[in-house]
């Protein structure tokens, strides 16, 4: 979830400070009951910026976690070619 005006600006800042390309993407998360906007934040392994799958997930964790703070939401997926981390601030989820 979040404003996606709010992540391009967020994610400009980052990869200014880490040395990233990323696409950042608006979505429609659609589940049991209900339906919220949001973006997608897509990492590229990017010729400038080479790096290993497992840094790119270690990048994708760090900025996926300072996303949910900067656009005020409680939980969060990172999605790699193996696996989906979720994560959520919630207490007792």
């Amino acid at each position: 979830g979040g404003d996606v005006d709010q992540a391009k600006q967020f994610c400009r800042e980052y990869c200014m400070v880490v040395g990233l390309c990323v696409t950042v993407e608006p979505v429609a998360f659609i589940y049991t009951g209900g339906e919220e906007a949001g973006v997608r934040v897509g990492l590229i392994n990017y010729p400038r910026f080479p790096s290993t799958a497992d840094a790119i997930e270690k990048t994708a964790l760090d900025l996926a976690h300072k996303l949910r703070v900067k656009l005020c939401q409680h939980s969060f997926s990172v999605v790699g070619p193996k696996q989906t981390h979720w994560f959520t601030a919630r207490e007792g989820a």
